[in-house]
C-alpha cells in the first residue's frame, strides 16, 4: 500500500458506510436509534461513518439536526471510526457554514458534493470547494455524483483540487473507471466507490476503500471484500461480491437507497422505524419482499 493510502485510511477510513439518519415513527431524529446503529457499525467493522450524505437524507436534515447527528455519532464512536460529515449544498455559503458546525460538533472530516441543481461551471465547482476546504482544518473528501448533482466534477476539475492541501480523496459514484484511473495516476487523491454496485472493480484499480449504502447492513462482508483485494486474493473477493448481489439489487436498485437502507435495518431489528422523509416514501410491499428475501440469502 502507498503512503498516501495510508494516510487516507488514517483520515477517512477505508471501510466507510453512507449511514441513514434513524427517525421516529413522526419523523424526528431518534437519538436512539442512531446509537443502535452506530453500535451496529462497528460491530461490522466500520471505521468510517458518513454523517449526513445522501443516504442519511441531507437535503431534509436541518442544519441543527445535522449538528445534533454528527455530535451523536462522534460520541458514540469515540474515535473508533472515523466520522466523515457530508457539508456539501448549491449555497457555497451554506457549507461553509456547515462545515464548520460539524467541526465544532466533533467530525473528524468533510465530504463536499459537487453543488447540485443550480449546475455551475467547473471553475465554480472548483470555486465551491475550496472555499468549504478553506472554511476549516479538518481533510475533505469531495464527492462526485453526476446522477444526482446534474454535473460532474471533470478530470482536470479533480487533479487542480487536488493541489490544495486539505482536500485528499473522492468518493466516485461517477462511475467511470477510466477517469478514476486517470485522476488517480495524476494526483495523490485517494479514491472510494460511492457505488456499491461496482465496489470490486474500483478496489481492483487502486481505490482505497468503499463508501457503501450496503455497508449499514453487512460492513463485515465489506471489510473482508477489502481485505480480499488487498491480498491478492481475487478469487475470494469475486465470491464476497456474488455472494452481495440479491442484497445489492434489493437495496441500490428497487425503490431508492436509504428507503432500502432503513427497511433493512429495521427488519433486522437495530432501528424501530423505517420514517423516510418526504419526497422519500416508505418500501413499497413487492420491494420489502425481494429485501426479505436478499437478506435470509445473506
Amino acid at each position: 500500500m502507498t503512503d498516501f493510502r495510508e494516510t487516507a485510511q488514517t483520515l477517512f477510513g477505508s471501510n466507510l458506510v453512507a449511514m441513514v439518519t434513524p427517525m421516529g415513527a413522526d419523523g424526528s431524529v431518534d437519538a436512539k436509534g442512531v446509537a443502535s446503529l452506530v453500535d451496529h457499525l462497528l460491530a461490522t467493522r466500520c471505521d468510517g461513518i458518513v454523517v449526513g450524505g445522501t443516504a442519511g437524507e441531507a437535503p431534509t436534515l436541518t442544519a441543527a439536526e445535522m449538528v445534533e447527528v454528527v455530535s451523536a455519532v462522534a460520541g458514540r464512536a469515540r474515535g473508533r471510526a472515523r466520522v466523515i460529515a457530508g457539508v456539501g449544498t448549491y449555497d457555497t455559503a451554506e457549507s461553509v457554514e456547515r462545515a464548520r458546525r460539524a467541526e465544532a460538533a466533533g467530525a473528524d472530516a468533510l465530504l463536499v458534493v459537487c453543488p447540485y441543481y443550480s449546475r455551475p461551471t467547473q471553475a465554480g465547482v472548483v470555486g465551491h470547494c475550496l472555499a468549504v476546504a478553506d472554511a476549516t482544518d479538518l481533510p475533505v473528501m469531495l464527492y462526485d455524483v453526476p446522477a444526482r448533482a446534474g454535473i460532474s466534477m471533470d478530470t482536470d476539475t479533480l487533479i487542480e483540487l487536488a493541489r490544495h492541501p486539505r482536500i485528499r480523496a473522492v468518493k466516485d459514484a461517477k462511475e467511470d473507471l477510466f477517469d478514476a484511473m486517470t485522476v488517480m495516476a495524476a494526483t495523490s487523491l485517494a479514491y472510494y466507490c460511492g457505488s456499491d454496485e461496482l465496489n470490486l472493480p474500483y478496489l481492483s484499480i487502486g481505490a482505497c476503500g468503499v463508501v457503501s449504502v450496503v455497508g449499514n447492513i453487512v460492513a463485515d462482508r465489506n471489510a473482508e471484500l477489502i481485505r480480499a483485494v488487498r491480498g491478492a486474493d481475487l478469487d475470494s473477493a469475486r465470491a464476497i461480491q456474488r455472494s452481495l448481489l440479491g442484497l445489492t439489487e434489493a437495496v441500490m436498485r428497487t425503490s431508492q437507497g436509504a428507503i432500502m437502507a432503513k427497511a433493512a435495518l429495521a427488519e433486522l431489528g437495530i432501528i424501530e422505524h423505517a420514517t423516510v422523509r418526504m419526497p422519500l416514501l416508505e418500501t413499497p410491499a413487492p420491494d420489502l419482499a425481494k429485501l426479505r428475501t436478499a437478506l435470509a440469502e445473506v
